[in-house]
């Protein structure tokens, strides 16, 4: 049950701060994390979601963010094991030194 609530907790507080509305679905990933914690990935959709939010608070177009999130998504390895991931390590170090 305290998974279950903070889950609930977590997909509220993540529509709020991307000003999405209740009933808009919300990426596992933005409200779940990796078994290590450690993950440097976030799928695409997430980053979509929050790309509004990252060109405000850099001075950027959302255009220019997304397509530096298409830049920093990684392929499935070998092309078909798993899902494309966007890498957030190498996305911030980018953002940051524009």
């Amino acid at each position: 049950q305290k998974l279950n609530d903070a889950i609930k907790d977590r997909v509220e507080a993540y529509r709020k701060e991307n000003g999405l509305k209740e009933t808009d679905p919300v990426p596992a990933d933005a409200v779940t994390s990796s078994g290590s914690g450690l993950d440097p990935h976030i799928s695409p959709r997430n980053a979509e979601i929050q790309a509004a939010r990252v060109a405000k608070a850099r001075g950027l177009t959302v255009e220019k963010v997304l397509e530096l999130v298409r830049a920093s998504t990684d392929s499935p390895d070998l092309g078909v094991l798993g899902d494309p991931g966007v890498n957030i390590m190498k996305l911030n170090f980018v953002l940051d030194n524009l």
